[in-house]
Order: C-alpha cells, then structure tokens, then sequence
C-alpha cells in the first residue's frame, strides 16, 4: 500500500482537504475526490486538452500534474463559471450562441483555455484566437464556431468595459472610481 498524505486545494474559491496517494493526478483528485466532474478525462497524455483548468490563471493539463503539486495555488474548474444565480457565464452564453459545442466533451477544456487566455489578451485578434485554441482537440465542431465564441465574447466584454458594466462578474475600472 502506498502511502497517503494530507494536502488541501482551493478550488474555485473554496478549501478542499484531501489525504491522498501522491501520485494522484489533478484530474482524478477533482473529479473523484472533490466531485467537480466538470473538468474531463480525455487522452490522460496532456494533448487533447479537455482537462484544461486554470492554476494561479493560467490554463493546464490537469492530467499532467499531480494533486500535490497544486497545493497552495488558486485551482479554478468550469463549475466556476456560471454566475451566482446559475446562469450561464459570458463565455458560456457565447459558445451557445455561437455553436461553440457539439458533442460538448471537449467544451470545459475550450472553456477554462479561453478564459485564461481572454484574462490574458482581451482584445485578441482572430488569429491569435485560433493559434490558442489550435492546442486543444475536437472532434466535432471544425474549430471555426469555437474561434467565433471566443471572439464574441472579447467583443461583448470590450463593449461592457466601455460602458463601465461587469465584465465576468467584476466591475470594471470605470465603475471601481465611480464607487470610491
């Protein structure tokens, strides 16, 4: 038997203790430890990308690296996307009304990569979209829908942010000076 050790996770805002084998991976601990099933096991390789989750912002195969490894970060899965009142978030909505999904098991992976891009580059240009999403794999969609939710979702977040609305649940500049 191998020995177990105790780690704790933070997980989409929330502290997750776990006593674990070491050599657990990320994926198997959020799917089968912690019960966000949310994040998918797809090639258990780090090439498909449907285990895609966000460490500290920025998108990783969760597959390639073990639960210990993430202890002390900020894990963020697709089940934090949603707004508090269970609606789909702006990236969400824009894959639906873009035809970002098919079959939707590659759909959480697109999800947490796009968001740590769009965290990333705001205002990206088409190609850059597609250069991005080029690291993940599905089967269905020909890619071209996906590049159009993302884009979508850029523009409708340019626009919020001109406006001085909430851009995936946080307000933006303007309205951070108009509350001081």
């Amino acid at each position: 038997m191998t020995d177990r050790i105790l780690i704790e996770l933070n997980v989409n805002g929330t502290e997750h203790e776990l006593i674990i084998e070491p050599r657990r991976t990320l994926v198997d601990a959020l799917r089968h430890d912690i019960g966000l099933t949310g994040t998918h096991v797809g090639c258990e390789h780090g090439v498909c990308g449907a285990c895609t989750v966000l460490i500290d912002g920025a998108p990783t195969r969760a597959c390639l690296m073990f639960a210990v490894q993430a202890e002390g970060k900020q894990i963020r899965t697709v089940e934090s996307m949603a707004n508090d009142d269970g609606s789909l978030g702006d990236l969400q909505q824009a894959f639906t009304e873009n035809h970002g999904l098919q079959c939707g098991f590659c759909t959480p992976g697109f999800l947490m990569l796009a968001q740590g891009f769009l965290d990333e580059v705001p205002d990206p240009t088409r190609e850059e979209i597609r250069e991005v999403v080029a690291s993940n794999l599905c089967r269905c969609t020909g890619y071209q829908s996906i590049v159009d939710s993302i884009a979508s979702c850029a523009a409708n977040r340019r626009t919020a942010r001109k406006s001085g609305a909430e851009v995936d649940g946080e307000p933006t500049l303007q309205q951070d000076r108009r509350s001081k």
